[in-house]
């Protein structure tokens, strides 16, 4: 029997991890999911198996006996004796003569005769009589390795028929071993050329030319936050994902909750998605690209359904593994059949310190040229060299910024000089934003426009560490980096939450360390991501404003009812506030917007009055019990309902701010009840940061929350104070006023005497109470004071956790000795 290293063919069920040397580690993690994840059932998901296409690997054995046989490793190392692989020129000619020598040398016979007889046994193995259409992949023996990423050095080759074009495919897998690229990025990682073999994988081609295709990672690629799994998605096969050809769909998924049964897709962005690459049905090509029809552009590839299943498939293949992974998955839509066709491990967040906090910080604005999806939180700046083919690789110049319309693998040895890379099209999981992780750079994708605005020579700054969108500055802005070590900081007793209003910022904002978030604000999500009055959406079909119906048309795209869209984006940026400091305890802050606030959002205006002072007017509580805004409230409600029990984060509680009476109290409880959020005090468990019965807390910010804390006792949960409008209301000033601004703040000791009786009265009756003002992050001696009184938490925003945590902490290490 012929020894297993020694065969040139070896089938998927014959191979497992283990196999990397003989086969490559695409092939060999192939083998081991068709061995461990088709057929035996998951404890994770019992019910889930997870589909991967059969094939066989042509072995790296092959590849050796191949270039033996034909005497091209002597030729091949003649050709790259004296390459210098920053001479853009020489490193093209030297990869160009060695893939033409190897494309021109026949086979062996044996190994011919070999790769004829598997892919007739596969289409055997696979009851199909005619030809099997296949998918040929190298794979390289030092690929997809945790710790050295070779993610697309090598080509692939989809829609392959007939033995004739299978052996074609082969040897054009071989010689891409020695692409411009790959040669180059060995040299980069100081791998020999010839210590690394090229196995190739012969597989069953999903027909995803049928329905779509994507990459999946078992991780967020940006901030490397590990509960959630991301997925983009695109129509046809998934090269374009792939390569950043399209901008694709993009959808966010939470683990813990997932595994618990629920239905925890907590982010879906609609992808522009203009091509797609189909099979070809005529020509020499096995492929061809076509325009996408405007109606497949403004749906969502995947439906829930298939999010969910891909996403525990995903968990799946990182629990058999125990590391994050990077997969490609592809559906076939006619079939109604999902499969993995790849996976490999995370390289590159999996390795990031997770506790060095890195925060870059731009000092300066800007005109803003152009922006799109940011990847990576960093800055970069330098002169814009726009290249549009490889023909132009030679004149980029070391620091300067990128900019292209896609970044394509045979770039990469310029990529690796930039100092920021600018996309027209791709998502966050294309080629160059997978590439500029990597390097470590910054990242721009799918600006649409950057080609046209961003002239070579241009002086711009590339700002990724604004949230997910990135911006493209003019000008050499002045910016710098913080960096925190958190390897031995301990929280003190009294617990630091934070202040949370971007959903953008929240996954790099979990890794400070907290007690969870005392204040996430609706504000920022309605304002940023929704941006339209909810009174014009419910009201839409009867609105008379063409020009307002013209601006809610362009924003929600791809929803038939308007209302939903109000609902989803809402309890999308709630969800992501929530999944990232799960399982601590997030309060939500229904929304408290002013009526002047409200009237700035599109189709606001129709429906707030003018008020002479908003900041003590018509907000708050005041709102949700109103007849001329309770529908809008019900959004509210509905967007929480569907975060808490369809996403499962019970971590969600509420907090009602400028709250004026007790009775105002009880009729906005009952109006929640009405839709859907009841809450009963007597079944609350407030040590259960996961209680599944509804906490509600009320802000401290009205003197008369205070003065008659007995009552509000009886109907809330507990006292949030926002020491902001307690400020206000106290000293009677305006907020807005900059004449009489200088003359209080929460340091005053008429607000400390009321904190230190909502502490005392509170407590008394077995409720807590926290701080959710400005106060405590820009007064240091007020969160002092704070300590001294007992307070339970205290929330500060994010830039100032660590330096004011360590102050309490001193000032309670004081206190106990």
């Amino acid at each position: 029997m012929t020894d297993k290293t020694e065969k040139f063919i070896l089938w998927f069920d014959e191979i497992d991890k283990n196999d990397i040397p003989l086969v490559g580690g695409k092939n060999a993690n192939l083998g081991e999911m068709y061995q461990n994840l088709t057929h035996a059932t998951s404890a994770m998901f019992p019910d889930e198996k997870v589909q991967v296409p059969y094939g066989f690997a042509v072995t790296a054995y092959a590849y050796k006996f191949f270039l033996e046989k034909s005497s091209l490793e002597n030729k091949i190392s003649e050709a790259l004796s004296s390459l210098d692989t920053t001479n853009m020129k020489q490193l093209e000619d030297v990869g160009a003569k060695i893939r033409e020598m190897i494309i021109s040398s026949p086979f062996p016979q044996e190994l011919d005769v070999a790769i004829r007889a598997a892919y007739q046994e596969l289409g055997k193995k696979l009851h199909i009589n005619d030809s099997v259409d296949v998918a040929v992949r190298s794979s390289a023996t030092a690929e997809d390795l945790p710790d050295a990423s070779f993610a697309g050095q090598q080509e692939s080759y989809l829609n392959i028929k007939g033995e004739e074009g299978l052996l074609e495919a082969i040897k054009k897998a071989i010689a891409s071993l020695f692409t411009n690229r790959a040669i180059s990025y060995r040299v980069d990682q100081h791998f020999d050329h010839f210590a690394i073999a090229l196995s190739v994988a012969v597989q069953k081609m999903v027909r995803s030319d049928r329905g779509a295709s994507g990459v999946m990672f078992t991780l967020d690629t940006d901030t490397g936050f590990r509960d959630v799994v991301l997925i983009n998605g695109a129509w046809g096969l998934g090269e374009f994902v792939v390569k950043g050809v399209v901008t694709p769909d993009e959808y966010m998924v939470f683990k813990p909750t997932l595994k618990n049964g629920f239905a925890s897709i907590i982010s879906k962005q609609l992808g522009d998605k203009e091509k797609k690459l189909i099979y070809a049905t005529e020509g020499t090509a096995s492929t061809h690209e076509i325009q996408v029809s405007l109606e497949d552009r403004q749906r969502f590839v995947l439906t829930d359904e298939l999010i969910l299943k891909l996403s525990r498939w995903g968990m799946m293949i990182e629990d058999h593994y125990q590391k994050p992974m990077d997969i490609e998955w592809a559906y076939d839509s006619q079939e109604n059949q999902l499969f993995i066709v790849q996976a490999r491990p995370e390289t590159v967040q999996a390795r990031k310190s997770m506790t060095i906090l890195e925060d870059y910080i731009l000092l300066e604005k800007g005109n803003v040229l152009t922006h799109g999806a940011s990847v990576g939180q960093k800055i970069g700046c330098g002169k814009a060299r726009f290249i549009k083919d490889p023909s132009q690789l030679s004149e980029f110049q070391q620091g300067e910024v990128l900019v292209a319309e896609i970044t394509d693998p045979d770039w990469e040895p310029i990529m690796k000089i930039a100092s920021a890379i600018v996309t027209n099209s791709g998502g966050r999981t294309s080629h160059a934003a997978i590439v500029s992780r990597e390097l470590g750079i910054p990242a721009i994708v799918g600006c649409g426009d950057a080609t046209n605005v961003l002239q070579t020579g241009k002086e711009i700054t590339v700002a990724c560490s604004e949230g997910e969108v990135g911006k493209v500055y003019e000008g050499l802005l002045q910016f710098k980096v913080n960096k925190t070590d958190v390897t031995d900081f301990t929280l003190p007793k009294t617990e630091i939450k934070m202040i949370v209003a971007d959903p953008e910022l929240a996954f790099t904002y979990s890794f400070i360390p907290n007690k969870g978030v005392g204040l996430a604000r609706e504000e920022f999500i309605i304002s940023n991501f929704i941006k339209i009055h909810p009174n014009a959406l419910l009201n839409y079909d009867t609105l008379e404003d063409q020009e307002i119906k013209k601006q809610i048309d362009a924003l929600t795209v791809g929803f038939t009812d308007k209302v939903a869209y109000y609902v989803e984006k809402l309890a999308y940026g709630i969800g992501i506030i929530a999944a990232a400091f799960y399982p601590h305890e997030v309060l939500l802050r229904f929304s408290d917007f002013k009526s002047n606030e409200y009237a700035g959002l599109i189709g606001g205006k129709l429906y707030e009055p003018k008020e002479e002072n908003p900041m003590i007017g018509w907000r708050g509580a005041s709102r949700y019990t109103d007849p001329k805004f309770q529908e809008a409230f019900a959004l509210e409600c509905q967007a929480v309902k569907r975060v808490r029990e369809k996403m499962g984060l019970h971590n969600l509680q509420i907090l009602i701010p400028f709250c004026r009476t007790p009775d105002e109290g009880k009729k906005v409880l009952e109006e929640m009840a009405k839709n859907g959020l009841s809450h009963d005090k007597t079944k609350n468990n407030l040590e259960n940061t996961l209680d599944e019965n509804l906490h509600v807390w009320v802000m401290a910010e009205v003197p008369s929350n205070i003065l008659l804390v007995d009552e509000f006792s009886q109907i809330f949960d507990g006292f949030s104070i926002g020491s902001n409008d307690l400020t206000q209301l106290t000293l009677g000033l305006d907020r807005d006023s900059k004449l009489i601004a200088h003359i209080g703040n929460e340091n005053n000791e008429a607000i400390h005497l009321l904190i230190h009786s909502l502490i005392t009265q509170a407590h008394k009756k077995g409720l807590k109470v926290g701080i959710c003002g400005q106060g405590p992050s820009d007064f240091p001696e007020l969160s002092e004071f704070l300590v001294h009184e007992g307070i339970d938490s205290i929330s500060l925003s994010p830039d100032t956790v660590l330096k004011t945590a360590m102050r309490i902490s001193e000032v309670e290490k004081a206190q106990n000795s």
